[in-house]
């Protein structure tokens, strides 16, 4: 576990220190203390693991990460590989590799690797002559880089307010700073008597221009915090709708490929997979990689190439113009396109138990919502699921909560998790998976306390105390918004290529000479990729591919215009 060293103060920059043995971790950290203790907050952890835990968190508190020491021969995840995972988290910290002499190499190909800012050969003594001014020079060329100039927004909330969980939720996953203050602390207090709020009305956002924004919503959070939410045009070669893998995948190849291309995002780019803890079977993460992770990459993979990304842009309409789709938003505003891609992904089904919607947000959480591990710990959580995303939230819970206990309707887990999965699950003393088990009702007053379970197989019922239950059940498409205009089947998934069969013939015919495309809907230039695509196989890796795919087709569609 990552371990804070001298006075509690999450205002100073933060020195983080990796290393594997504890005598020496501790060493590092003395002597990072005797010299820069006053001025700078010190964490030491002894695994690579532990230590990006504590810089999400103290991501998601806002604080300032200055400088990283890794020690390069740690065993499940070396210091490069820590390095480079941490770029991704604070990529203006300095970044320092200890190594012994005979991993110089190694040390030197970090420099291109993970812009390796400086090694460092062990032992480092006397740190007055082989520490201390690398670390000076380095601390004084990240304050010239200003790591002051993004400063953090404030929330001011109650801790089972499903509102002010949902800011916080917005905010972490769209890599907006930020700092919660709960009401009922001082600090809390302060800040609504300075925006002239009794604390009736929650939560109150204060921007860094000091203006303080009581109960907004997602689209006014977003245009005061920095996002883009407006088109820069009326009309592209490409709209991409949804920010999930196969939208993100979509943007990065349509944008590389000199096409106008506008990614529409409802929340915040990485769709469900975003809010994944871990994802181990990614092509080219051997270690795995976390959804925000992955998100954040491809997000500025797609604006390096100029996508435009808008964030916070509900879609309510689509409408076909001749040559012209067009994309309606809930303002009554639109653009236009030659093609469009759709990949909005799909939606948690919500629990119908007794007492659930009353207690979603104060207790009970669809999707990760990782903004809310850090509360588990120490505690007994509930998970409810048995596909992969349930997997990972349970293995990643299971590092602080007292215990984690899966509920599966089903009778075991392999039906439809990953085999990795299962073993990881199977293997945690912490994690117990309760089969043939559902969730009847939740009990509380301002937050969830209670569940009854129910036994499938023998009809009997189970009341449980329980202060976290996250919820992982089914897939339903959110597209009742095309209705009309693009075929779906029964369940509302998007109907393409071959799938469209007779019902595409039965709804007056394809219009034009040739078949569609394989990822081609039943409007000649609209797209479909990911989970919202009828049989898709809802897998991170298949919704890139057929973003990149679509885009593709898209090429042929516009090389017939």
């Amino acid at each position: 576990m990552a371990t804070t060293t001298g006075p509690e103060s999450s205002r100073r920059p933060v020195i983080v220190t990796v290393d594997d043995d504890p005598a020496v971790s501790r060493a590092v950290a003395r002597d990072l203390r005797r010299r820069y203790g006053e001025d700078h907050r010190i964490v030491r952890a002894e695994s690579g693991a532990s230590a990006l835990e504590a810089l999400r968190e103290m991501k998601l508190r806002g604080e300032l990460v200055a400088v990283l020491l890794a020690d390069h021969r740690m065993p499940e995840m070396n210091g490069i590989e820590f390095l480079e995972a941490a770029m991704d988290i604070y990529p203006q910290a300095r970044r320092v590799l200890l190594t012994a002499y005979a991993d110089t190499g190694a040390a030197i190909d970090a420099i291109n690797v993970v812009d390796l800012d400086h090694y460092l050969l062990k032992p480092w003594d006397p740190p007055e002559e082989k520490l201390y001014p690398v670390l000076d020079s380095l601390l004084k060329a990240w304050l010239a880089a200003d790591p002051h100039q993004v400063e953090e927004t404030k929330v001011v909330g109650h801790r089972w307010s499903a509102r002010s969980s949902e800011v916080r939720e917005f905010l972490a996953r769209n890599q907006v700073p930020y700092r919660w203050y709960p009401v009922t602390e001082p600090e809390g207090r302060q800040l609504l008597a300075a925006a002239g709020e009794d604390g009736s009305r929650l939560p109150v956002v204060v921007t860094t221009d000091g203006d303080a924004l009581v109960e907004p919503t997602n689209e006014e959070l977003a245009q005061r915090v920095g996002l883009s939410t407006t088109p820069a045009a009326d009309f592209y070669d490409l709209i991409v709708i949804g920010g999930g893998p196969a939208g993100l995948g979509a943007a990065v190849y349509g944008a590389s490929e000199g096409l106008r291309t506008v990614l529409i995002e409802r929340t915040a780019t990485g769709g469900q997979a975003g809010q994944s803890s871990r994802i181990e079977n990614y092509l080219g993460f051997p270690d795995g990689v976390s959804g925000s992770q992955l998100a954040d990459r491809a997000r500025r993979q797609a604006t390096k190439f100029g996508a435009e990304i808008l964030t916070a842009r509900e879609v309510t309409g689509f409408e076909v113009c001749g040559s012209a789709r067009t994309v309606r938003f809930a303002d009554g505003t639109s653009i236009s396109a030659h093609t469009v891609i759709l990949a909005t992904g799909v939606a948690y089904r919500q629990l119908t138990a007794a007492g659930t919607d009353e207690l979603t947000g104060r207790g009970i959480f669809y999707g990760a919502a990782l903004t809310e591990a850090v509360g588990c710990a120490g505690q007994d959580v509930y998970v409810v699921g048995g596909a992969n995303s349930a997997g990972q939230a349970a293995v990643f819970l299971a590092r602080g909560a007292k215990s984690v206990t899966v509920l599966v309707r089903g009778g075991s887990l392999t039906a439809s998790m990953s085999h990795y999965l299962v073993q990881q699950v199977e293997a945690d003393p912490a994690i117990t998976v309760r089969t043939g088990t559902e969730v009847v009702a939740a009990r509380g007053e301002d937050h969830l306390e209670g569940l009854t379970l129910l036994d499938t197989a023998t009809g009997r019922t189970e009341e449980v105390d329980a202060q976290w239950l996250f919820v992982f059940i089914g897939a339903v498409p959110m597209t009742d918004w095309l209705d009309g205009v693009v075929l779906r089947d029964d369940h509302g998934f998007v109907l393409a290529g071959p799938d469209l069969g007779e019902a595409g013939q039965h709804s007056g015919g394809w219009p034009l000479d040739r078949p569609p495309h394989h990822l081609e809907t039943s409007v000649p230039g609209v797209f479909v990729a990911g989970d919202v695509r009828a049989e898709s196989a809802k897998r991170v890796a298949s919704a890139v591919g057929e973003g990149a795919m679509a885009v593709m087709f898209v090429h042929r569609y516009l090389d017939k215009l």
